[in-house]
């Protein structure tokens, strides 16, 4: 991924504090969010996972029989993170994952990949979107929601357009409170 974009466009890690918190599970529940397309032992990963709200939730999800990748370029979110599991009781079906500005470095084998309000931050949105297609398994859908107040209509556009090229499908917009969104599916084998 191209690493000429300046380091402020990353959110901070004190800054996801502000939209991290107990209150959030009232306008984003995963598993209102989710509930449709992530089940029980199913593998998933978060994209720029943050603290791990959603990293959380999907755990939960899909339970003792399932994984969680989470994925993050800050080394403090991470560590947050696996504060947080381990008080919900779920450490153990979440392993963390630190990327680079140029890779995300993801396994393939996911069921359901969550880019939550961090797509805006990858720069190289062509790359991004081949590694989340090889990642997913054929019929593996992808969940990206975007901060309508920070991403434009014609931004998410740019990004749909991108996962499209890399052979995702667009299934639906999901309704999601201050967001912009997309369900894209990779194609089924055969």
């Amino acid at each position: 991924m191209n690493t000429n974009r300046p380091r402020h466009r990353l959110c901070p890690w004190w800054m996801a504090c502000l939209f991290d918190n107990p209150l959030r599970r009232l306008v984003h529940s995963p598993r209102k969010l989710f509930g449709d397309y992530l089940f029980p032992g199913m593998t998933a990963f978060d994209i720029g996972c943050g603290m791990g709200f959603f990293s959380i939730g999907m755990a939960k999800i899909v339970g003792e029989q399932g994984r969680v990748l989470a994925v993050d370029l800050q080394p403090r979110m991470l560590a947050v993170l696996n504060r947080r599991a381990e008080s919900a009781g779920v450490k153990h079906i979440i392993d963390t994952r630190q990327c680079t500005e140029k890779r995300l470095g993801i396994p393939s084998g996911a069921d359901f990949v969550l880019l939550f309000w961090s797509m805006h931050e990858i720069p190289d949105t062509e790359a991004l979107a081949t590694e989340i297609r090889d990642a997913l398994k054929p019929g593996g859908f992808c969940y990206v929601a975007e901060p309508a107040f920070h991403v434009s209509k014609t931004a998410l556009e740019t990004q749909i357009a991108a996962l499209s090229r890399a052979g995702l499908n667009q299934v639906t917009r999901p309704r999601v409170t201050f967001s912009r969104a997309v369900l894209l599916q990779r194609q089924k084998a055969g």
